[in-house]
């Protein structure tokens, strides 16, 4: 499942060491696909990490690539909750950016 933009800081290692950067690629799309838990809700989960580490457009990137997995808004609402649970208003702040 490939993200539809690839963000800056890849694009950097994608040209400072090309071989590490597919390395992780490869890694990411494989945790990121359907196992015991199905791939939206792996990404609606990493979004809430961007969230509570108040990385406000991985948030953005993140939400879009869940919403590209089959994420609804609902579902995207609740990640948004559970942001703000753990992670108080800084979260809160940074999750609302998976609606831009």
């Amino acid at each position: 499942m490939a993200q539809p933009t690839t963000p800056p800081w890849i694009q950097t290692l994608q040209q400072r060491d090309p071989q590490f950067a597919e390395s992780y690629l490869a890694q990411r799309e494989r945790i990121l696909q359907d196992g015991a838990i199905p791939a939206k809700y792996r990404i609606l989960m990493s979004m809430s990490v961007d969230a509570l580490t108040a990385h406000a457009d991985g948030v953005a990137n993140i939400a879009n690539r869940a919403r590209a997995a089959g994420a609804t808004d609902a579902e995207i609402n609740e990640t948004v909750e559970v942001a703000y649970l753990f992670g108080g208003t800084p979260a809160l702040v940074a999750a609302v950016n998976a609606f831009r």
